[in-house]
């Protein structure tokens, strides 16, 4: 019998672990302890818990995978954007002008998200403009122009990005 996704086996060399996925010759299980391992199906372990399937059924990666790919698809949940090396756990400093005013000091790693969920909702509007239909096509390239300009304006911010394919992009000076 093949067990399916969902079953619970003790292996004795890996531990307690849950089938993630099957095939004809071998089972993918998470182990609590030792993580992804793939094991083939004869091999020596405890069936803690049997859950019977068929060695085509989808694994949790898939479902997973699919999630992430809708959520990408039809959210504006943003992807992780790692904040330069440099700059983890610094902060930043607004000195007034006039010393009698107290000065603020924020952590750069709440200002960077700021600037990161303000690049994602701009992307956003972006997608919805194009993808309009009742906007014609001069107002969308016209509001495409603007968005340009927004992110050449937000390029200063591209210092703190560790990945060079986040950054703010603009028009290049076209």
């Amino acid at each position: 019998m093949i067990l399916g996704i969902g079953s619970r086996i003790k292996h004795e060399k890996y531990g307690v672990g849950v089938v993630t996925n099957v095939s004809a010759k071998y089972y993918w299980v998470t182990f609590i302890d030792n993580g992804l391992e793939t094991i083939e199906v004869d091999d020596d372990f405890e069936v803690i818990e049997a859950v019977e399937g068929e060695v085509d059924t989808v694994s949790f990666y898939e479902i997973e995978d699919i999630f992430k790919k809708l959520l990408h698809k039809y959210s504006d949940i943003s992807e992780i954007v790692p904040i330069a090396d440099k700059w983890k756990g610094g902060t930043i400093e607004l000195q007034p002008k006039d010393s009698s005013l107290t000065s603020k000091e924020i952590p750069i790693d709440t200002f960077f998200h700021k600037i990161v969920m303000v690049r994602d909702r701009i992307r956003v509007m972006e997608q919805k403009i194009n993808s309009s239909k009742v906007l014609e096509e001069q107002d969308k390239i016209d509001l495409q122009q603007y968005i340009s300009r927004i992110y050449g304006s937000l390029t200063t911010f591209n210092v703190l990005f560790k990945n060079n394919d986040q950054n703010f992009k603009g028009t290049g000076g076209k």
